[in-house]
């Protein structure tokens, strides 16, 4: 029969990290359903899905091109139909997961509209694109690194309407870019600035090229005129509607009438000058026509 064996003496700090090595191994069994481990830095969950409609130019295009480089928790998606209706925007979104939409709509391939939507609850904003540059203008030579984040400044403006109160937070979740986002870096250099002149949103977005804080304009640069405010997503009641916005065919329509109210005026002119003007223009002497008979 054989002698029984020793039993061989476990410390503490042995005991302890065998505890420790027992409750961090992975179970035996492990269901396909359950979902993977979040990280728990990454708390502020804003999404934009940034695309446009079909009939835009190739200006507008790559215009929207640039602001979908500068935000790296952006998420494209193919061209709309314009025959489809604007709800439909939000079963694309929810589809791609993202609760913020930025649509681009092209009419008459020069005017551009922007929708800026809250996909979940609302609301939702409708803007008039003007004097758009994007970043390949010779005159804009900053350049700034691709996923970086951006500082956003408000002018005073802002705080002067409620309305402007609920644009300035509607842009402040669209442009600024969350804390610790896998696609950002995690250092700034660069700066949107959003100010209100002439009752419309002037845009800018400017490199930080020293700790002086020197700035170089990158582009793109854009104006944004405030259309109306609705209290749904891309539909509901009005809360708000711009009382001095004229449309691009008004205007167009008041220079045309403009226009031809100068052409007329030259007509009048001709004519009345025509009028006072002698029908011959040499003196005539009177005996001359004794003779004509």
């Amino acid at each position: 029969m054989a002698p029984p064996r020793k039993r061989k003496r476990v410390s503490a700090d042995e005991e302890s990290d065998s505890d420790d090595e027992r409750e961090n191994a992975l179970p035996t069994v492990r269901s396909s359903d359950e979902p993977p481990p979040k990280k728990t830095k990454w708390i502020n969950r804003q999404r934009v899905l940034v695309f446009a409609s079909r009939g835009i130019t190739f200006l507008q295009r790559h215009f929207m091109e640039d602001l979908r480089r500068l935000l790296p928790h952006s998420k494209p998606e193919a061209k709309k139909e314009k025959k489809e209706s604007l709800i439909a925007i939000n079963e694309i979104c929810e589809m791609k997961n993202c609760n913020k939409c930025m649509y681009f709509e092209g009419k008459k391939k020069q005017d551009l509209y922007l929708w800026m939507s809250n996909v979940s609850q609302g609301p939702s904003m409708k803007f008039l694109v003007e004097n758009i540059n994007t970043m390949k203008e010779l005159k804009l030579t900053g350049n700034c690194l691709k996923g970086s984040r951006a500082l956003l400044a408000f002018n005073e403006e802002f705080n002067s309407a409620p309305q402007y109160c609920l644009m300035k937070e509607m842009l402040t979740q669209v442009f600024g870019t969350p804390h610790h986002h896998p696609k950002s870096q995690p250092f700034i250099d660069h700066v949107f600035t959003f100010c209100i002149v002439d009752k419309r949103i002037w845009v800018r977005n400017y490199q930080i090229c020293e700790e002086d804080g020197s700035l170089i304009e990158i582009g793109p640069r854009f104006v944004l005129n405030p259309i109306k405010i609705l209290e749904g997503s891309l539909w509901g009641q009005t809360l708000w509607e711009n009382p001095d916005y004229v449309s691009p065919n008004i205007r167009r329509r008041m220079l045309k009438i403009a226009k031809s109210g100068r052409y007329m005026d030259k007509l009048m002119q001709k004519k009345s000058l025509e009028k006072r003007r002698p029908a011959v223009s040499y003196p005539v002497d009177k005996s001359m026509d004794v003779f004509s008979s």
